[in-house]
């Protein structure tokens, strides 16, 4: 259920596709980026609070007698690997370095393993050997001399002071093992709230940017490849040329344009052919056909000559069978709105008339636009098939759905032998008969069907074979089902 779901709310165009795409593509990219920023930035942020506790450290561990006291000018081997660092000012928030007896985590305290690890890094760098190093991370609310500092440095600046440090790294390094503890605190500043912003600015530029651009270069491709599907679309039914399409577009778009153009100038120059050819022939045929109709009224045996007019009846059915199914992909009769029930039960009245046992149910009224020669053409060929090869035919019509649009759907059933399931398909081929079982000395030339299928298919419908079974799976005859889509 999902997947359907998913499908109908994804774009089916080209545009809308290639757009969502790209889109996706330039959502994960920025979602890598704003990653490795991320984690750019906080390494960035430790290394330089790092580097500022080794510095003060080190600055602190030079004094002679008193920690806290200002510190000297630091010797070579301290200074040479400082230079301009990052976080190095906090702004006077953080208290000078205290030397204390004693040092113990409070409980809002958090070791830090790897500022630890640099700190000692660092030191030993600046050949400063301590026997121990701890670096923890506390709250700033936590810290009362970090507190304290910030209040008494800031306070006269009231509402406009900055914002307080988000966390305070206190350094705790001893030089003995039984020595005094110097804390060196270093305050965090809060982090940068524009990152965000950056981000979220510079993603809605490339957007903009690309898709924009992108949606451009596509409108420039999706307009003539839209006229040219509606071209060959309206092509299909009229094998007309008026209305080709003029090349526009990019270069491969404009060479499918041309290279369609000249397609159908080859298939309308073939069918023209095709129609002076199978005009020629029917001439050519039927007026031979005349004179021997002609011809035999002077034979004396009545039997004889029943079976020459018989012949001659046959070769001329046949003949228009296939002058139709040339002529039906580009009829010359219009499409009119015309009543499918009232066509249908005229057909029917004239098979009753002849005697023929054709039925038909209670039909509700459908009008649409149709070619009421050709379909009657279609309809007729499926009722003699019927009473042919199963001595009867029942003709129903309704209205049913399909494919989201509604159908006029018509049912010619016999109670035939029925055509067996690999066959089905293939008895719409020109030419094929059913099986011997299905009288194929009387079954004529074999186009019936491909004609009627010819005929649905120019009003555009479809026309399908199916067997009917009784309980027991047996075949009781055959259903042929004629659709053909109403007006929206």
């Amino acid at each position: 259920m999902r997947l359907p779901l998913l499908h109908r709310l994804l774009p089916t165009r080209l545009t809308g596709q290639v757009l969502l795409t790209l889109a996706g593509a330039l959502l994960l990219a920025q979602g890598i980026s704003a990653a490795l920023l991320y984690k750019a930035q906080s390494e960035y942020r430790e290394a330089g609070l790092t580097h500022t506790l080794a510095l003060r450290t080190t600055m602190a561990l030079q004094q002679d007698d008193d920690p806290a006291a200002p510190p000297r000018r630091l010797p070579h081997h301290a200074t040479a690997r400082s230079g301009p660092q990052p976080f190095l000012d906090d702004g006077g928030r953080a208290p000078r370095p205290q030397l204390v007896p004693a040092f113990a985590p409070s409980g809002h305290d958090t070791w830090d393993r790897d500022v630890t690890t640099r700190l000692a890094h660092q030191l030993s760098e600046q050949e400063i050997a301590p026997a121990q190093v701890m670096v923890y991370e506390r709250p700033f609310a936590a810290d009362t001399l970090t507190v304290e500092r910030y209040n008494r440095r800031f306070s006269r600046l009231g509402d406009h002071r900055p914002p307080p440090p988000a966390k305070v790294l206190i350094a705790a390094v001893r030089m003995q093992a039984d020595g005094p503890w110097l804390l060196v605190r270093v305050a965090v500043p809060p982090k940068d709230p524009w990152l965000l912003v950056t981000l979220i600015a510079q993603t809605l530029f490339i957007y903009a940017a690309l898709v924009g651009a992108m949606a451009l270069i596509l409108r420039r491709i999706a307009r003539p490849l839209a006229a040219l599907t509606n071209r060959v679309t309206v092509f299909a039914e009229t094998r007309d040329a008026d209305g080709q399409i003029v090349p526009e577009g990019p270069e491969d778009m404009r060479q499918l344009i041309e290279a369609h153009n000249a397609m159908e100038q080859r298939i309308i120059a073939l069918i023209n052919e095709k129609d002076v050819m199978l005009g020629a022939i029917g001439h050519d045929l039927k007026t031979p056909l005349s004179a021997l109709r002609v011809r035999i009224e002077c034979v004396e045996d009545d039997a004889e000559r029943d079976k020459m007019a018989k012949t001659i009846e046959d070769i001329t059915h046949s003949l228009d069978d296939i002058l139709s199914l040339a002529r039906v992909g580009r009829p010359s009769d219009p499409v009119e709105q015309t009543d499918l029930s009232a066509l249908i039960a005229s057909i029917v009245e004239e098979y009753e008339d002849m005697g023929a046992a054709v039925t038909m149910d209670d039909m509700r009224r459908l009008a649409l636009p149709l070619r009421a020669t050709w379909l009657r053409r279609a309809l007729r060929n499926l009722i003699d098939n019927a009473l042919r090869y199963g001595q009867s035919a029942s003709v129903t019509m309704d209205r049913e759905s399909h494919e989201g649009r509604d159908h006029a759907v018509i049912r010619v059933s016999d109670a035939g032998a029925g055509i067996p399931e690999g066959r089905i398909e293939e008895m719409f081929q020109p030419f094929t008969r059913g099986e011997p079982s299905r009288n194929t000395t009387t079954g004529g030339a074999g186009l019936g069907l491909t004609l009627a299928r010819a005929i649905a298919a120019q009003h555009g419908g479809w026309l399908d074979l199916a067997n009917r079974h009784d309980g027991t799976g047996a075949i009781t005859g055959l259903v042929a089902t004629l659709r053909l889509p109403l007006p929206r």
